[in-house]
């Protein structure tokens, strides 16, 4: 098994007990809301898409926003996660560390292992998300296996190995449970700092102290949010 998938796995879990309640695995949450984590996925998954300039009446010659595209991944890593651990429970396969074995079993799983840090071109990054949504839309029996593969591909295809997921996805993570101790839920949280996005300061904060630990990301992020709102 591996650790760092195994870990992943754990925070999600975690995270998602705090956000929607110890059972959101039967596809509740603590105040009666329904869960659809295959929406989450092709929603999240049409955003990767605006990180390209796919559109060829505007912005035709705009470059990848590859940071952008590498958030938006794991974001969809989120979901997807979640997904297998709620398949997992409401089919009785079996608990975190099950999936985390049948996960690191893949045959995807070999390339993410590797140093690679070369993106693909954006039309093959598009018809991979593209693959995905159409996973996630489908209305029949869960193929999740395939859909963990496919985001593999997508991972590796967009410069990011098994490490660089783990770490951004830790991150990602860290400032997930900040948004939710500073009102995200409802809606007075600030996601936009001096004119960045969240997502790029705590990037930015998490690449630029290579030993830096969660806790004190948090404590950074803390810090950096409250000089914003004092302003």
């Amino acid at each position: 098994m591996n650790d760092k998938i195994l870990l992943m796995l754990q925070l999600q879990n975690q995270l998602n007990n705090a956000t929607n309640g110890e059972e959101w695995t039967k596809g509740i949450t603590k105040n009666g809301k329904k869960i659809n984590w295959r929406r989450c996925i092709y929603m999240e998954s049409a955003e990767m898409i605006d990180s390209f300039s796919w559109k060829h009446w505007k912005n035709i010659d705009k470059e990848p926003d590859w940071d952008n595209m590498q958030i938006e991944v794991v974001d969809v890593w989120h979901f997807i996660m979640s997904l297998a651990i709620e398949n997992y429970s409401q089919t009785l396969r079996g608990g975190i560390e099950d999936l985390a074995i049948v996960i690191s079993e893949l045959s995807s799983i070999e390339q993410i292992l590797t140093n690679s840090t070369s993106f693909a071109s954006q039309d093959k990054v598009m018809q991979k998300v593209e693959d995905i949504m159409r996973l996630s839309l489908d209305k029949g029996e869960l193929q999740l296996e395939t859909m963990i593969d496919d985001f593999f591909d997508l991972t590796i295809m967009c410069g990011l190995n098994l490490n660089k997921l783990y770490r951004l996805y830790v991150g990602k993570n860290i400032l997930n449970q900040f948004r939710q101790d500073n009102g995200y839920k409802e809606g007075s949280y600030i996601k936009v700092w001096d004119g960045e996005e969240d997502n790029v300061v705590m990037k930015r904060i998490w690449e630029e102290n290579g030993d830096i630990k969660p806790d004190m990301l948090y404590k950074e992020l803390v810090k950096a949010y409250h000089s914003l709102i004092k302003s």
